[in-house]
């Protein structure tokens, strides 16, 4: 073993005697470094080349061993290295102590030379194998939070796939699906200590809401253009049509998660939403024609976001409406269209949902992209 490599051994004794004995007895085989006092050894184990293994005597003026082994277990940095107790006090009642405070060994002095060694060696040894399984977990931890983020990106990027291609076939543009999550989880967050609503949203449940409510027009891929691109108002049979994009989102998301052949919980989140976010409060709205509390809170929030959204977006063949007026009307829909305590929250972050809809506003451009798409599409058609 090269020098440069070998352990660094850490001596303390306020005895210079005592330290020449320990530093000539170790220094052919590890680095030694002596400390006199208590205060020097820990300015040695704190510094960016701390010892493997510190050799410590416990009677010492000002800062005793027993302080001293104190304040290294207290430190994250310090915490693991091995301190064996080196002191003229042979007690068992002091073995114990010394032990107690983390110590790894307890050697009484006058000590055997071999003794010493082979207790430094054991020590070292069982540090090294220590430090390798410390390494091993740590890196093990590492590389699951590692997968678990690129896991967690690749779900999101695919959501958002998946939703930027059911907007593309619509009036909508792909800062719809962005404004709606951040109303969404503006109204959780807001609701999560309301008492009908705790027991549904906590914040694991608020960043599944976040994930999966770009899904909720999913269905639209299946809508044929001549009903979803048309400019007026729609025939009643074009708006039956029109209505089953609740349920075909609802199908293709429950499709994909039989394909993966476990439950995922936000997939079961994105269901509810798609499904249930035209049902209405008093019971008008479809596809089931539930209301009040059997419509799932994820579809009831996201009922709120969706038509605000609606309300003061700018679309190709319409003007946004002006905000107030669309919070008028969000407010004359509670205990009809909406929940009532959506609604009450909504208005106290009326602010912070102008506030959204400017952060993701349409664009010139992206209007006149939407357009283009649009004009491409009727000529097809």
């Amino acid at each position: 073993m090269s020098e440069d490599s070998r352990p660094t051994i850490l001596v303390v004794d306020d005895t210079p005697d005592n330290l020449k004995l320990m530093s000539g007895l170790l220094k052919d085989r590890y680095r030694v470094k002596i400390a006199n006092n208590g205060e020097k050894a820990l300015s040695i184990t704190g510094s960016e080349a701390p010892p493997d293994l510190i050799l410590l005597d416990i009677m010492m003026p000002g800062m005793d061993g027993h302080e001293v082994c104190r304040r290294l277990k207290a430190e994250r940095t310090t915490r693991d290295i091995p301190v064996i107790f080196l002191t003229a006090m042979s007690g068992s009642e002091d073995e114990e102590a010394g032990l107690k405070m983390g110590a790894v060994d307890y050697v009484t002095k006058p000590i055997t030379p071999a003794v010493i060694l082979a207790r430094v060696e054991t020590h070292l040894k069982l540090k090294a194998s220590s430090d390798f399984l410390r390494d091993k977990a740590d890196y093990l931890a590492a590389e699951v939070a590692r997968r678990t983020r690129e896991l967690a990106a690749i779900q999101d990027v695919t959501i958002l796939a998946m939703a930027s291609l059911a907007e593309t076939r619509d009036s909508d543009t792909g800062n719809h699906i962005r404004r709606t999550q951040f109303y969404v989880r503006a109204l959780a967050e807001k609701l999560k200590d309301h008492p009908r609503f705790s027991a549904a949203l906590d914040d694991g449940v608020i960043d599944m809401l976040f994930k999966s409510a770009p899904l909720h027009d999913i269905g639209k891929v299946g809508i044929p253009d001549r009903i979803l691109l048309k400019p007026g108002r729609f025939e009643p049979a074009e708006f039956e049509i029109m209505k089953t994009h609740t349920t075909l989102g609802r199908d293709a998301i429950e499709h994909a998660e039989r394909s993966l052949g476990t439950p995922v919980e936000f997939l079961a989140m994105a269901k509810e939403i798609a499904y249930g976010h035209q049902e209405k409060w008093d019971g008008s709205g479809y596809p089931q024609g539930i209301g009040g509390d059997d419509i799932p809170v994820s579809a009831r929030l996201m009922a709120v976001a969706d038509v605000y959204d609606a309300l003061i977006s700018r679309r190709v063949y319409k003007e946004g409406m002006p905000h107030e007026k669309a919070v008028e009307i969000i407010r004359e829909g509670a205990g009809s269209h909406f929940d009532p305590d959506i609604v009450d929250a909504f208005l106290a972050l009326q602010d912070e949902f102008r506030a959204i809809a400017g952060r993701f506003a349409d664009s010139d451009r992206d209007m006149d992209q939407k357009k283009q798409y649009l004009d491409q599409a009727g000529a097809k058609g």
